[in-house]
């Protein structure tokens, strides 16, 4: 599917699941693998960024398999057992799995090249070479050790006290990782708090983990236990859906099983200011991780807002979809300290400036945000995916408030975290 057309929407109605969360199944299959014993996972997503990690720890001798029920089965190799890759491991479009590998490729004593897909080649690398070579290990990179490939070769790391620049669970992930290797205790400081589904997976998995505020700590020379994990709905695909309920007339949807983790849902707050409501229903606790129900229902007016600060991380993977929003919101929404989206799959304040503009939005854009004028009569016309799941999902829901038919080129990368997204879109429309 390169290319799908959707038109005005006359409603969405019923109940959709969205799949799995990404950052979750990425971590079961890591965290597994440098485990001790076996460990099952239920609800994994198999979509292309998830895929990837597996392909690479089957490539670094771990057993990963999958039963008849769907269930993911990872015999751990314990946090020394991983053997040397007798390949290039190729990572695909999955910053996650370059990252996070990397920091675990830092404390293993063997020479690993990884590389991915033309995006991802083009995603900056230094951010975690950086602190790991501080920890001791020996890595370079394309670009003057910036961008992938990247060929590590691993050795007995030292425990640092790291100050990240800028907030971001991957590279706070990758420290951590590398952390469990090293001798003594590592120290990580954030800007403002990134989403903590490492923090919270390695703790139950018997890592001496301590967080106080914005400083996270990992003991090394860790031993990591075997355990089973149910994951959740993802809760930046149920975005997708919780706008178009908001934005569409005559809509109710239901949203079922979704991650309610307080580092991800920075979304419902802007929301809240922006006077939408959201009903929460169904809490409960599944393997650690905050899940509940969304029920959401047409909005008879959004106000514009200003988004920075602290708010950003707990949203960034939104930030598209947000931008939809506030083109419908009455006023002018400033969203400001959000630069780190010029280096996600795409640089999606400048892919999301152009593309509204081509819509009939009216958008200034700025180095680490934008301005969007609300009350937009989006146009339809054909736009671009930029190959970025989030913008072609982002624009499909655009699309339903269009007055004209919407061609969206490269829609098929919804499936890295979304795999049949337009078909659960337009059963909604049923």
């Amino acid at each position: 599917m390169q290319t799908v057309e959707l038109t005005k929407s006359n409603g969405l109605s019923g109940e959709v699941v969205p799949p799995p969360d990404k950052s979750i199944s990425h971590r079961t299959i890591m965290f597994a693998s440098l485990a001790e014993g076996k460990s099952v996972v239920r609800n994994f997503l198999r979509a292309e960024d998830p895929l990837s990690t597996i392909r690479a720890f089957r490539m670094l001798g771990v057993n990963i398999i999958e039963d008849a029920s769907g269930e993911i089965i990872i015999e751990g190799k314990g946090i020394r057992g991983l053997a040397e890759p007798f390949d290039v491991v190729d990572c695909g479009n999955s910053g996650t799995t370059i990252r996070l590998l990397s920091g675990v490729l830092a404390g293993n004593p063997f020479l690993s090249v990884l590389t991915g897909d033309d995006s991802l080649k083009q995603r900056p690398m230094a951010r975690v070479i950086n602190p790991l070579k501080q920890m001791g290990a020996s890595i370079f990179a394309r670009g003057g050790d910036r961008y992938p490939p990247l060929a590590i070769r691993g050795a007995g790391l030292k425990a640092i006290d790291y100050t990240m620049p800028v907030a971001s669970a991957q590279v706070k992930s990758c420290i951590m990782l590398a952390g469990l290797f090293a001798n003594g205790v590592t120290v990580i400081s954030e800007p403002q708090k990134s989403r903590d589904h490492t923090e919270r997976m390695l703790a139950a998995m018997g890592a001496e983990i301590c967080v106080d505020g914005l400083r996270v700590s990992v003991k090394g020379n860790a031993r990591l236990r075997a355990t089973d994990v149910a994951v959740p709905s993802d809760f930046s695909s149920a975005a997708f859906f919780i706008a178009g309920a908001l934005l569409v007339p005559n809509s109710e949807v239901l949203i079922r099983g979704v991650g309610m983790n307080p580092t991800r849902t920075g979304l419902l707050k802007v929301l809240a200011d922006m006077g939408a409501e959201i009903k929460i229903e169904n809490s409960m606790d599944v393997s650690g991780e905050p899940v509940a129900d969304i029920v959401c229902s047409t909005a008879p007016a959004l106000k514009a807002v200003k988004i920075g600060g602290d708010i950003v991380p707990s949203l960034i993977d939104e930030f598209p979809i947000l931008c939809i929003l506030a083109s419908c919101a009455d006023g002018v929404t400033e969203i400001r300290g959000a630069q780190e989206l010029r280096v996600k799959e795409s640089d999606r304040i400048k892919a999301m400036a152009t593309e509204l503009a081509k819509l009939g939005v009216e958008v200034r854009e700025y180095p680490d945000g934008m301005d969007i004028t609300g009350n937009a009569q989006f146009s339809g016309g054909r736009v671009e995916s930029y190959g970025d799941h989030r913008i072609a999902m982002s624009l499909s829901i655009a699309a339903l408030l269009a007055h004209g038919p919407t061609v969206i080129n490269n829609a098929s990368c919804a499936d890295i975290s979304f795999p049949g997204f337009f078909e659960k879109l337009r059963g909604l429309e049923a």
